[in-house]
């Protein structure tokens, strides 16, 4: 009998700042077994480790860098060139580096420590990691520059690359932005949900997101809500499958209101849903979730009519 073939490996790795928290995130959200931070000497272990029948073939992603305990650069080739020999295991590996400049920007903005430069400035450390990992970039066959990359770009390469186009849907991507913005890059379908009220210009739900229950409730308490948003979803529903018989590999679904913090993310999270209980698997993000108001650049809407016989 023949053995089953093994399941496909692939090792996320590069410079600290660069991406790596993303990638598995989209990854697991296509299907693949996510296991980040492993130390290098369970990677074999993991390996080895019998999968239930149902997940025999799923792949497996491996975030490993540098604060993995135990890594060594050096060491980490050798093992991946011993486990290809042993079983002629496929095993890829995904660099992704970016430009010291702009990640000395990203630590400055999120205020974290580069991880190998503790007491030091992030140059340091993003200096004397690059040399580091220099023997692991040039031994990968993936390398992703994530230099000039947003977050939702990075997704939309990973999906390009790690999605099995040969599947039976496209692969899915739904994102919330802001109008104030920009609109966003590489959107394949854009809906205006500018038409629904705004919970900015209600003072107690300003300062939540259209991932709070309050806001949400409010949103879909608009006369318009109901019949807009199921059509939007009907007529999603009826173009996935086009899409996936023209064999289109991804497709992303763009959801815009002024500051991207409110109605765009509640609509957005609400079509997952909906398409994730019809069985698609789709990945979603909020490009200004944590960006600042901008919805006064819409106007604030007149004040209501008072009702008949009231009071002026």
């Amino acid at each position: 009998m023949t053995a089953p073939a093994s399941p496909r490996l692939l090792l996320v790795t590069g410079l600290s700042g660069a991406g790596k928290s993303t990638v598995l995130k989209v990854l697991e959200d296509l299907g693949w077994e996510v296991v980040d931070n492993l130390p290098l000497s369970l990677l074999e272990p993991l390996i080895e480790a019998p999968a239930p029948r149902s997940e025999a073939n799923r792949p497996i992603a491996v975030g490993i860098d540098s604060r993995s305990r135990g890594f060594k650069p050096s060491l980490l080739v050798k093992r991946i060139k011993q486990l290809r020999e042993a079983d002629g295991r496929a095993i890829e590996t995904l660099f992704l580096d970016c430009a010291g400049a702009e990640l000395e920007r990203r630590f400055s903005e999120t205020r974290r420590r580069h991880p190998l430069a503790e007491d030091r400035p992030a140059t340091d450390g993003i200096a004397r990691e690059r040399e580091m990992m220099e023997p692991v970039r040039r031994w990968a066959e993936h390398v992703v520059d994530t230099t000039n990359y947003s977050s939702n770009d990075l997704q939309q390469e990973i999906r390009h690359r790690f999605a099995d186009a040969g599947g039976d849907e496209p692969a899915l991507n739904i994102l919330s932005f802001g109008y104030s913005r920009g609109l966003p890059r590489h959107a394949d379908l854009v809906f205006d949900m500018r038409y629904l009220r705004n919970p900015h210009w209600d003072s107690k739900l300003r300062p939540g997101t259209g991932l709070d229950a309050d806001v949400s409730a409010y949103i879909a308490a608009d006369p318009a809500y109901e019949a807009t948003v199921s059509r939007i979803e009907a007529l999603l529903l009826a173009l996935l499958p086009r899409y996936r018989a023209e064999g289109k590999s991804y497709v992303t679904i763009a959801f815009g209101c002024t500051g991207g913090r409110h109605r765009s993310v509640h609509v957005a999270e609400r079509v997952a849903r909906t398409l994730r209980a019809a069985g698609h698997t789709p990945t979603v993000g909020h490009r200004n979730l944590d960006s600042a108001p901008q919805d006064g650049l819409e106007g604030k809407p007149p004040p209501a009519s008072p009702a008949p016989g009231g009071k002026k």
